[in-house]
């Protein structure tokens, strides 16, 4: 059972996609919905993946197919609200042109650490990747704060592209919050009974903690970099 916020979505989208072939911005849906913030458009989306509603095409921008609508009666009930919403039954829905822009919007989560570990915070800024540098999966952003990856290629002030996961391979470079306070961006090692977050600069030692001590938050996908 949907939301109706969830069923507001799919809905816009649908009408969006028969209008167009492509997939309505973040920011379309979120004015089409009244939200507040973009970060609440994701999570809508995020949701309406999980359920199986909708998923989002690889290595495309704005790129989200309808797999199935609500049931019509749900469909029907919000339609008092918004009359545009009905739409045909799964096996009734015509084919549509794929999106093919090459931009995603992906949640950009404040600063992290490349050096000493500092405290990460939330916000709700969004930043705009090219699609090409994201796989599968659920990605956000972080910008980067020190220069203990330098020797991997990641400077002061870079944007990480991180894909969300809880478990990594030794030598991967992961985000690694440190006990539910700090978070930090290094190489993932497990030595011995202990998890070593190895910085790639020589000036730094690694850091070594109980595996109690360290959640992964997600790994490194890509990186982008501003030039001013």
């Amino acid at each position: 059972m949907l939301t109706r916020k969830q069923h507001e979505l799919i809905c816009f989208i649908h009408d969006r996609l028969e209008e167009t072939g492509v997939s309505p911005s973040f920011e379309e849906m979120k004015e089409a919905l009244d939200l507040k913030s973009k970060s609440g458009v994701h999570r809508l989306i995020s949701a309406l993946e999980e359920r199986g509603f909708i998923r989002r095409l690889p290595n495309r921008a704005r790129a989200l197919e309808i797999l199935k609508m609500p049931e019509r009666g749900e469909v029907v009930k919000l339609a008092k609200k918004a009359p545009r919403v009905e739409a045909p039954q799964p096996s009734q829905q015509p084919p549509r042109p794929a999106p093919a822009n090459d931009v995603i919007e992906i949640p950009l989560h404040g600063r992290i650490a490349a050096g000493v570990p500092i405290e990460a915070f939330e916000s709700d800024a969004m930043l705009s990747v090219p699609a090409a540098l994201l796989g599968s999966g659920d990605h956000y952003a972080l910008e980067v704060s020190g220069d203990s990856m330098v020797e991997a290629g990641i400077l002061d002030g870079d944007y990480a592209l991180i894909r969300r996961q809880e478990v990594a391979r030794d030598g991967e470079i992961v985000v690694a919050l440190i006990e539910e306070a700090e978070a930090t961006l290094k190489y993932f090692r497990r030595e011995g009974a202990m998890v070593r977050l190895d910085p790639a600069n020589r000036a730094y030692d690694p850091q070594r903690y109980a595996p109690q001590q360290v959640r992964v938050q997600g790994k490194l996908a890509g990186l982008l970099r501003r030039y001013d």
